[in-house]
């Protein structure tokens, strides 16, 4: 039996990871036992790519993922408005809905998002979301 899943890698992690040249190895941060993934990550990190050849390996090492909120409902869905509509009462902006949404995905799997990208910097001081930049 695997590990607990620990972390949900944000799509502004696999950029970084999928790159040529990489700037990151992902397995220099955590074990990949402890990964997670969500559906908006899925989309957002697969459709960046122009290579056929790419696309596959990348599709492939994304689903052998645990997906987390698969499929999304309704409730997951309010969450994330709820988000980010708290960041804007509070005068703090979120550039991404989506983000939103993966942070939602976190919060109820109880991850930490590891990420790249200053919207979940700000969705962690209006929720209780555990953050940690892979770049930092």
């Amino acid at each position: 039996m695997g590990r607990a899943l620990v972390s949900l890698v944000d799509t502004s992690v696999w950029i970084e990871v999928f790159k040529r040249p990489s700037r990151l190895r992902l397995t220099d941060i955590l074990d990949l036992e402890e990964v997670a993934t969500c559906l908006p990550v899925l989309q957002e990190a697969l459709q960046g790519f122009r290579q056929e050849d790419a696309f596959r390996k990348a599709r492939e090492a994304m689903l052998a993922l645990p997906i987390v909120e698969s499929p999304l409902h309704l409730d997951v869905v309010g969450e994330a408005v709820a988000l980010y509509r708290a960041g804007r009462r509070t005068g703090l902006m979120i550039r991404s809905s989506v983000d939103c949404l993966i942070a939602a995905c976190a919060l109820r799997h109880d991850l930490t998002v590891l990420h790249h990208d200053r919207d979940f910097e700000v969705l962690a001081k209006i929720s209780p979301l555990r953050v940690r930049n892979a770049l930092a």
